[in-house]
């Protein structure tokens, strides 16, 4: 396997709540570098799991929640509100990326101390879908502030969303291009964001892994004008794009627009 493997889509109940889980299995020979609590780092990696999380996720043992999701073995667990399979994908020169997109609490990362950060105002009631007959598009409506899970009861429950991001290319890097393409990642997610509309860098509990192969000449360079670099932002562009556009369209109905 030398590229990005089709995910997996499962969904499981917690706390009443319907969650979706994507899961990648890209198997042995990949290294990946990753934000994420369990498998952050650097190292060798052979699956990531991107998971949906109920609203005002607590628990303290976040880690072992995410393993115990994931199909075992060293892999890379990354949790959001999104709705998982409304992800967004896109490929450039043999980079591919994924993103999933919920933008309930946009922030800057520079902003005041001991200002929270405003949450979007809910969306007025013309602009929200009526609830559609499957559980499948159920479980991809959005309310209010942020993504919705689908509660047992048939109820949503609006949460804030988080941008998850995850990239592949098949040749290796060392570990400074590593450390590159994570910020060429970000630096592309918050073009993309602002061009879509946004006035955010991101959301506080974003997360990113970039997954290179482990085998073959190191590429040096991980930045955007260099060669696999400029590969990374602008697939991450194009995803990020893509799945902000969606989130402010199924938030606010076709047309409609933001209100700050």
């Amino acid at each position: 396997m030398t590229g990005l493997p089709r995910p997996s889509l499962t969904y499981r109940t917690e706390d009443g709540l319907r969650l979706g889980a994507l899961l990648w299995r890209f198997g042995p020979g990949w290294r990946m570098i990753s934000s994420a609590m369990l498998g952050g780092g650097v190292g060798r990696r052979e699956w990531v799991l991107n998971a949906q999380v109920a609203a005002g996720y607590s628990r303290m043992d976040p880690v072992e929640h995410m393993d115990a999701l994931g199909p075992g073995g060293p892999g890379v667990g990354m949790m959001t509100a999104a709705v998982v399979e409304r992800y967004a994908a896109a490929e450039d020169g043999g980079a591919e990326a994924v993103a999933t997109v919920g933008l309930g609490v946009p922030t800057w990362a520079a902003a005041p101390e001991g200002v929270p950060d405003p949450g979007l105002p809910a969306a007025p009631e013309s602009a929200r879908e009526t609830a559609p007959e499957s559980e499948a598009e159920s479980a991809r409506e959005t309310v209010g502030a942020g993504d919705a899970g689908v509660l047992e009861t048939g109820g949503r429950a609006p949460r804030p969303g988080t941008i998850n991001i995850l990239v592949a290319v098949p040749v290796a890097f060392s570990d400074p291009a590593l450390v590159n393409a994570v910020m060429t990642v970000t630096e592309a997610k918050t073009q993309a964001l602002l061009e879509a509309g946004f006035p955010c860098t991101g959301t506080a509990s974003d997360a990113v892994c970039v997954a290179v192969r482990e085998d073959g000449p190191a590429e040096a360079f991980g930045g955007p004008r260099s060669v696999w670099g400029a590969r990374i932002a602008r697939a991450v562009h194009r995803a990020v794009l893509d799945g902000a556009r969606d989130w402010r369209t199924r938030r606010n109905g076709p047309g409609g627009v933001l209100q700050w």
